[in-house]
């Protein structure tokens, strides 16, 4: 058996971790918005919806050139689906048929 008393915390001890947890806490750190990203099935526009996280890790100004890159990247996505041949067109009606 231990007879021992347990050791008390040290008020001091608390006071100063409390201080560096202040100090530590930068306000104006950048911080992940956490913001889900749901897959599209689309892997070019995944790939780039993707891309957003990495303005988590920078600061404001450095948002930009993230956003513009994503901006770019799904602009030409759908440009991309703009110039995909489709199916061929069906016949048009001839308005010349002849009289008999």
């Amino acid at each position: 058996m231990n007879d021992s008393v347990p050791e008390t915390e040290n008020p001091q001890d608390s006071v100063r971790e409390a201080a560096e947890a202040l100090q530590a806490y930068d306000p104006a750190a950048p911080a992940p918005l956490n913001v889900p990203r749901t897959p599209t099935g689309h892997a070019e526009v995944d790939d780039r919806l993707e891309r957003l996280a990495d303005a988590d890790h920078l600061a404001t100004d450095g948002h930009i050139e993230v956003y513009e890159d994503v901006h770019g990247g799904l602009r030409d996505a759908l440009t991309a689906l703009d110039a995909r041949p489709g199916p061929p067109a069906p016949p048009s009606p001839s308005y010349h048929q002849s009289r008999s």
